[in-house]
């Protein structure tokens, strides 16, 4: 098994702590895991992603040139990313900031409102916990449990938006 997913969206969107907390967290199950992330030229307000691997075998290399999932956190990721996912992939689009329709019609699409869905639950800045909780509930990569652990591994610091992660997690874990 080897699974390679791109996460993607603006600078301060929280698209790399998604991706470092499914990495904590498949690590934490003992599977190989590889996260490389890319900045644009700014980083709050710019293009950013990153690229989880995760596979119960040593990983050769971390790039995805066709991964099976792709999440897009808002249009411009969308446009870049859509068609580099690989025929039979599932296509995670935050449906509260993209208004253009998918034109591939040989990968699954899941539209999450994720930030009208963090807005609902009073925390706006989680709206990257929400998608995260879909696309583990969809993908199954990791467990729920697991994850929470290593979202609270990936916010050691931070202890005060534990719980509120955690909110936003399960609010788009139960969507789906």
């Amino acid at each position: 098994m080897l699974i390679k997913t791109v996460f993607a969206g603006f600078g301060g969107q929280g698209v790399m702590s998604m991706g470092l907390s499914l990495a904590q967290a498949a690590m934490e199950e003992g599977k190989f895991v590889t996260y490389l992330p890319s900045y644009g030229a700014e980083v709050r307000g710019g293009t950013a992603n990153c690229t989880v691997a995760i596979s119960d075998e040593e990983i050769a290399s971390p790039v995805a040139s066709s991964p099976e999932f792709v999440v897009a956190m808002n249009q411009p990721s969308l446009i870049r990313f859509q068609n580099q996912i690989q025929s039979g992939g599932v296509l995670f689009i935050n449906s509260s900031l993209v208004e253009i329709e998918v034109s591939r019609g040989d990968i699954d699409v899941i539209k999450v409102p994720a930030n009208k869905i963090a807005e609902e639950i009073e925390s706006p800045r989680s709206a990257n916990m929400v998608m995260l909780g879909a696309f583990v509930k969809k993908s199954g990569v990791v467990s729920i449990p697991t994850l929470i652990e290593g979202i609270k591994s990936t916010l050691k610091s931070k202890t005060n938006l534990i719980a509120i992660n955690k909110k936003a997690l399960m609010a788009g874990y139960d969507l789906l």
